[in-house]
């Protein structure tokens, strides 16, 4: 339990009111002279005490005023949350809610509406929804994800979630995200002899962006060739300083995509693009006049990338060199996500809801015992 406000606290000054009118109180018996007592030799008063009349008024006062004081600083809970075993199910899967056991099942959709609401329509964004959820549930909760086959939605890496999640793979089919066709795109390629093995992998990709007509869109020349003309994607694998001509064609609004030991002009602070599955950046990009060079981090070879060998690189490299987010649909299997990422603190329970309750409760009881018949003056 905290204070939001504890400086508030300074209102239980207030507390010597309620003492102040019960001793100020005006006595109900009234002086009466006698003739017959006025010759009689006075008598020092005795000593007057200190007196409070009806108690339980008092006490009650005291109180409503204390808890009025305790409103004012905003008192919190944390570590209050729920942990019984949460459910998020993906539109889409086929699972019956019964052999979820006893656990809390929501739809994993904006808002997480129970499994009773009507199935979520239309694509959902699946990664976004998932960190939200692991962000909002208290650390102890167990979490369970059932979803289809194939995901859409997904983002380009796998997920890292604080916490080790239960991934199910149901039978069903999400609706689809509504990505359009990939344009074929024109690409050149200069290379020199130390990077003919990564001149496959990156002409493997461009292939796959377009099969019918791969040759007319790709060519792949040493690097002592022309530049291509203006349009067109230019992948120079070279190390080294980047050739005067290369740096110029690019400023001229270009896209050029280089190796790994490349090295480009004096730059500006570089943007990731593209990280692996432990957040470590793969490929960054930074502005170069009018165009864009992008750079990979690493060697093109799989024992420096393995991502190189994974069946959705075309779909990466070519979010880098159009800027565009990679297609999210995405084998459940290979999506599920892994533990070790940040904790997040969760957001204290508020009291003051149950402050007021108590405190109308008490103001309540305080007006009945001041206004009752049985008693004489009020303080």
């Amino acid at each position: 339990m905290a204070l939001l406000f504890p400086a508030a606290l300074a209102a239980f000054a207030a507390l010597i009111v309620p003492l102040i009118i019960h001793i100020a109180r005006k006595s109900e018996q009234q002086p009466t002279d006698f003739a017959a007592l006025r010759w009689l030799r006075s008598r020092p008063k005795p000593r007057s005490r200190l007196r409070f009349d009806e108690w339980p008024l008092l006490l009650i006062r005291l109180a409503l005023l204390a808890l009025a004081a305790l409103w004012l600083a905003q008192p919190v809970l944390f570590g209050a949350g729920d942990d019984r075993p949460y459910v998020a199910i993906v539109a889409g899967a086929q699972v019956a809610p019964g052999t979820l056991g006893d656990a809390r099942i929501h739809w994993l959709a904006p808002g997480f509406p129970k499994i009773d609401q009507p199935q979520p329509e239309g694509p959902q964004p699946v990664a976004s929804l998932i960190r939200q959820l692991d962000a909002e549930l208290p650390a102890k909760t167990p979490l369970t994800i059932v979803t289809p086959t194939i995901l859409e939605g997904a983002d380009a890496n796998r997920l890292r979630l604080s916490r080790k999640v239960t991934w199910r793979i149901a039978s069903g089919a999400m609706a689809a995200t509504g990505n359009k066709p990939a344009l074929p795109l024109a690409i050149s390629i200069r290379h020199d002899q130390a990077h003919r093995d990564a001149l496959r992998y990156i002409r493997g990709a461009a292939l796959v962006w377009q099969p019918a007509e791969s040759d007319s869109k790709i060519d792949s020349l040493p690097t002592d060739a022309s530049l291509p003309e203006k349009g067109r994607i230019l992948v120079w694998l070279a190390g080294g300083t980047l050739p005067d001509s290369v740096i110029d064609w690019t400023k001229q609004g270009g896209t050029l995509l280089v190796a790994s030991d490349a090295h480009p002009p004096a730059k500006e602070a570089a943007q990731p693009l593209w990280r692996d599955a432990v957040g470590k950046t793969l490929a960054e990009a930074l502005p170069l006049g009018k165009g864009r060079l992008i750079r990979f981090i690493r060697p093109l070879a799989p024992s420096y990338m393995p991502e190189l060998l994974e069946t959705d690189f075309p779909d990466h490299l070519r979010a880098l060199i159009t800027d565009q987010p990679a297609p999210s649909h995405v084998a459940a299997a290979d999506y599920a996500p892994l533990s070790g990422g940040r904790a997040y603190d969760q957001p204290p329970r508020q009291l003051r809801p149950w402050l007021a309750i108590l405190i109308a409760l008490l103001l309540t009881t305080e007006r009945w015992l001041a206004t009752r018949r049985s008693r004489s003056i009020a303080p």
